[in-house]
């Protein structure tokens, strides 16, 4: 049973990512995403139970500790998506784009690298700015035409 929880959580929350955070996305998709992904958190650390004992090296609680991580950065990444409203490089959200379908970037407000502080269980991430200086050339709308 503990393996099985494990794998269907990790399934569960890659689904979630891959169909609402990854390549193209939305607000609705990303706020979805995050209020499932901790349900799914929860119900875990509710009902993990790993096996082994504690006199020997563990590889079920290295497991169980590595989906926990997962969740951690599978909620990060869509609150990093859904702070972003532009489409550049590789990340697409849908209600940023060019009448012609093309990614429409704003680098006047998105020219950082985000970082994110953990506020305790429960609470939302702290994004911390990181800005990028371009001197030599400066970034432009990459076409998939």
């Amino acid at each position: 049973m503990e393996q099985k929880l494990s794998i269907i959580s990790t399934k569960l929350l890659g689904k979630l990512l891959y169909y609402y955070c990854v390549l193209a996305r939305n607000e609705e998709g990303l706020q979805f995403a995050i209020k499932e992904i901790s349900k799914l958190k929860q119900e875990f650390y509710r009902d993990v139970k790993v096996s082994g004992k504690a006199e020997a090296m563990n590889a079920e609680l290295e497991k169980a500790g590595r989906v926990a991580d997962y969740f951690e950065i599978g909620e990060l990444m869509c609150y990093d998506a859904l702070t972003r409203n532009e489409s550049c490089g590789a990340h697409f959200r849908e209600e940023f784009q060019t009448a012609d379908g093309e990614a429409l970037r704003n680098d006047d407000e998105f020219q950082f690298i985000s970082a994110w502080a953990w506020k305790g269980e429960n609470n939302e991430p702290e994004l911390i700015k990181e800005h990028l200086i371009f001197e030599e050339i400066q970034p432009t709308v990459r076409s998939y035409k």
